[in-house]
């Protein structure tokens, strides 16, 4: 259940939002918060701006979580997510980055496109293909279908991998990040949590 399969399939919900948004009656929503309650089918959640949610959860819902990487982990070759903001210098800054599965190549949306972690921030999804140092950090190039473009990576820059998780990590307190739909009676409804795990949240 939680093999490549399942990553690829919560990827491309998470990084190529428009793709969930398969059944006409839901919209997607993005979640980012800590977990109230676990019960049953039924997460609660307090997400970053206040409020009390309850995401269902399908009967089959899976969780992954985050784990600790470097800028030494990132290879060329890789196929990565970085979220961004243009400095006063026009040059993008990452302020997160994602390393992500291979089985993810050719199925998540490969580009450059808005996010909302933070204000005018950028979601580039892409292949590595240059990491040099810079006095502001590393400066890592990525490749896509449509173009190019180069991402400063400051020191102490969120870096993380993905794991397979199980409902434990679902406990009191802890980050999560959800990909909902709020279906049309204003109910939210989710297959897949990214969950923390030992003290790594999910950056997202």
């Amino acid at each position: 259940m939680r093999s490549k399969s399942f990553l690829a399939a919560v990827f491309v919900a998470a990084l190529a939002l428009p793709a969930v948004a398969q059944n006409p009656d839901t919209t997607p929503m993005r979640i980012r918060g800590t977990v109230d309650k676990l019960d049953g089918q039924n997460l609660a959640v307090r997400s970053r701006d206040g409020q009390s949610l309850t995401i269902v959860l399908a009967p089959n819902f899976t969780v992954r979580a985050v784990v600790a990487k470097t800028v030494a982990d990132i290879k060329p070759g890789d196929f990565v997510a970085s979220t961004s903001v243009k400095g006063p210098d026009g040059k993008l800054r990452a302020i997160e980055v994602h390393i992500l599965p291979e089985s993810l190549r050719g199925v998540a949306r490969e580009g450059q496109f808005p996010w909302d972690l933070v204000p005018d921030s950028l979601m580039t999804n892409a292949t590595a293909a240059q990491i040099t140092s810079a006095p502001q950090g590393q400066v890592i190039k990525v490749t896509y279908k449509d173009g190019e473009a180069e991402v400063t990576i400051p020191p102490g820059t969120p870096i993380v991998g993905y794991v397979p998780g199980d409902p434990s990590l679902l406990k009191p307190g802890a980050t999560v990040f959800i990909i909902a739909q709020k279906n049309a009676d204003g109910s939210l409804s989710t297959s897949a949590v990214t969950a923390e795990k030992d003290g790594v949240k999910p950056p997202m």
